[in-house]
């Protein structure tokens, strides 16, 4: 038994080192980039894996044909990246190959289809997820998932902690015996305070008067504890706008109260809280095929669906009939992000027609429904149709 606690104190070192090496990397950041200096604008394409590259290549004609003009005049470029599936991971025993992860960083913002990430009992080697992968790569600190229902009173946006909490080194826990096995939760001081800050900077840019902590605090002392303190301190700054907190079970529990939601509008959370209540807050908007997501660095920002790569789909010869709403969602997204705001309102209003409000077509994820394409035809025909 000794010489298994001395391996596992030897682990937990290699931890503590790594994530303090992090911490000073952070301490070096610079500003965010200014995407309106850029002679071109790169935009990487990142198909993934199962259904990934058909509702990505959708997401891409999409974008294509909103920035027509900038693409044409070599303003815009898109970079096609397709070695992200789990059988070139699996190959190299990688989350991200090496290649892969050198494309990635020549460009200037992600179009990310989902990627699969292997389970205990799948045939793949114990690779850390794709998606975790690149956050940390690419310090994409801030995953930020907005949430509307007008009908409902709902206008959320989350602020979901990208690269710590219990994703930060979520493949190097310790099997310390057959019988004890422990994993480890990261809190680091600029981690919570830049995450803090951005939601913050967003709900006074966008006169939200509300932001929410999510933690667990009461149980998780240390590391939810220091997210808590370190939220509330930078709120001080803000007196504008009101700071409350919340844990999160009972947080879950109050997004389904209607007399309760409507108080809700930021929110700011570590990553495995936000990874939860994302997935619950986009069944108000339709479930998750209908939510896109954002992942913000300084450098580097990566936009992607929040579901799963749906194997099953293209198993069964099903997937140009995926949906791909939650890419288009995660395009308004970019688009927003790299300043193209007048694109991005056009985007999000021809979805919500097409999904909503009109609903000329219906997709089932069968041919009982549309294709992933003629969905993509149905939302840029609108987009024409709202510039008329």
């Amino acid at each position: 038994m000794e010489q298994q606690v001395k391996e596992a104190v030897a682990k937990f070192e290699a931890v503590v080192r790594e994530q303090l090496a992090r911490v000073d990397r952070m301490k070096q950041d610079k500003d965010f980039l200014d995407y309106d200096k850029l002679d071109t604008l790169i935009i990487g394409i990142c198909g993934g894996d199962g259904i990934g590259p058909v509702i990505t290549n959708e997401a891409e004609r999409v974008l294509r044909f909103l920035l027509k003009e900038e693409v044409e005049a070599g303003k815009v470029t898109f970079k096609k990246i397709d070695g992200l599936t789990i059988e070139n991971r699996a190959a190299v025993n990688k989350a991200i190959p090496d290649d892969v992860l050198a494309e990635l960083k020549e460009c200037h913002v992600i179009l990310k289809g989902p990627t699969t990430t292997p389970r205990a009992g799948d045939p793949w080697p114990n690779i850390e997820s794709a998606n975790v992968a690149m956050r940390k790569e690419l310090d994409l600190f801030a995953n930020v998932r907005p949430v509307k229902v007008p009908e409902e009173g709902i206008d959320w946006t989350f602020f979901r902690e990208n690269t710590e909490g219990g994703y930060a080194v979520g493949s190097k826990g310790v099997h310390v015996t057959d019988d004890l096995a422990v994993d480890f939760t990261v809190t680091t001081t600029d981690g919570t305070e830049r995450i803090a800050r951005l939601a913050y900077e967003y709900a006074k840019n966008n006169k939200k008067n509300r932001v929410s902590i999510i933690t667990k605090a009461n149980v998780i002392k240390t590391t939810d504890g220091k997210f808590l303190k370190l939220c509330q301190k930078i709120g001080e700054e803000y007196p504008d706008i009101t700071t409350d907190d919340w844990y999160i079970d009972i947080t879950t529990a109050k997004l389904i109260d209607k007399k309760r939601r409507t108080d809700f509008q930021v929110f700011v959370l570590p990553n495995l809280y936000g990874d939860i209540i994302t997935d619950e807050a986009a069944e108000f908007q339709g479930g998750v095929g209908t939510a896109g997501s954002g992942n913000i660095g300084k450098r580097y920002a990566m936009f992607e669906a929040i579901h799963g790569s749906a194997p099953r789909m293209v198993a069964e010869g099903r997937d140009k009939y995926a949906d791909p709403c939650s890419m288009l969602r995660a395009t308004v997204m970019l688009l927003s992000h790299i300043g193209r705001q007048k694109e991005a309102d056009l985007l999000e209003q021809a979805l919500d027609i097409c999904m909503f409000k009109e609903k000329k077509l219906t997709i089932t994820g069968r041919d009982t429904g549309c294709t992933c394409n003629e969905f993509g035809d149905y939302v840029m025909a609108t987009v024409e149709t709202l510039v008329q």
